[in-house]
């Protein structure tokens, strides 16, 4: 299994040398991704329950790599597990999205500014950034979500990643999973073009070399254009219209599981 620690140390070689690092996949592995999967397309809403005998069952494995994977995600916040009440995707709260927005804008503006300082900002760093915005315009052209979303993450890893600070990039790695999901929640209710747009601001800051202009340029793409998307709204409508197309309780459900694959965003 992947660390957070060797997750951040590849973000920080990838960002400095421009090569994607290779990772072995697991059973584990594979099952976080379809759950994240589904979580970042609207296939399984926060505060929706997973069963994990049903789960390995849609999933064609064994119960031990889905616990394995349930806890792996427990432990980052992406499913919570209360007596009497089983496993759920976690809720989602107007006070939690503060917290994680808190968190993001003192870690993001932290790394940017230290790579701003040390130099890190010229054309090796920009093409970093630029290659992470021609994949988020890649994926926003075939309409999948989950890959969007995972690309929008990659471009906030490549910038902590930039910044040379491996604890920062620890940090910001443990909050990943959940950035990503709000990521791919917020296509539900926002053009991706608008999202890439918003990179490109970002880019144009870090290119001036100004860290408090690049501060507030990151204030305004994760906290003011964060406040300014509906989640609430999002998640009411994505549920009313699951339950139209499934009548059944809701639960981890086949539909979607562990397709990665492009899924035409809601606009």
């Amino acid at each position: 299994m992947i660390t957070a620690s060797r997750r951040a140390a590849a973000a920080q070689s990838s960002a400095e040398e421009g090569w994607p690092p290779i990772r072995p996949r697991t059973l584990v592995d594979m099952v976080i991704e379809a759950l994240m999967s589904g979580a970042v397309r609207g296939l399984i809403l926060p505060g929706d329950r997973i069963v994990e005998s049903d789960l390995a069952q849609r999933l064609g494995v064994s119960r031990v790599p889905v616990r394995e994977a349930l806890r792996v995600l427990e432990s980052q916040g992406i499913v919570i597990n209360e007596p009497y009440k089983g496993i759920r995707l976690m809720p989602y709260s107007p006070e939690r999205l503060d917290h994680l927005i808190e968190a993001r804008v003192a870690l993001e503006t932290s790394a940017a500014g230290r790579a701003i300082r040390l130099g890190r900002n010229g054309e090796e760093g920009i093409a970093v950034l630029q290659r992470c915005i021609d994949e988020m315009e890649l994926l926003q052209t075939r309409g999948d979500a989950y890959g969007f979303a995972s690309a929008d993450t990659g471009f906030h890893r490549a910038l902590l990643g930039l910044s040379g600070n491996v604890v920062l990039s620890e940090l910001w790695e443990a909050l990943s999973r959940q950035v990503t999901i709000f990521f791919g929640l917020s296509t539900l209710g926002k053009p991706m073009a608008d999202i890439v747009d918003e990179h490109r601001t970002l880019i144009a800051a870090f290119r001036a070399g100004d860290p408090a202009a690049m501060g507030q340029a990151l204030d305004d793409h994760i906290s003011v254009q964060a406040h300014a998307v509906d989640y609430g709204g999002i998640i009411e409508r994505r549920r009313a219209e699951l339950d139209r197309t499934r009548p059944l309780p809701r639960r981890v459900r086949a539909r979607g599981i562990g397709d990665s694959g492009g899924d035409k965003a809601t606009r």
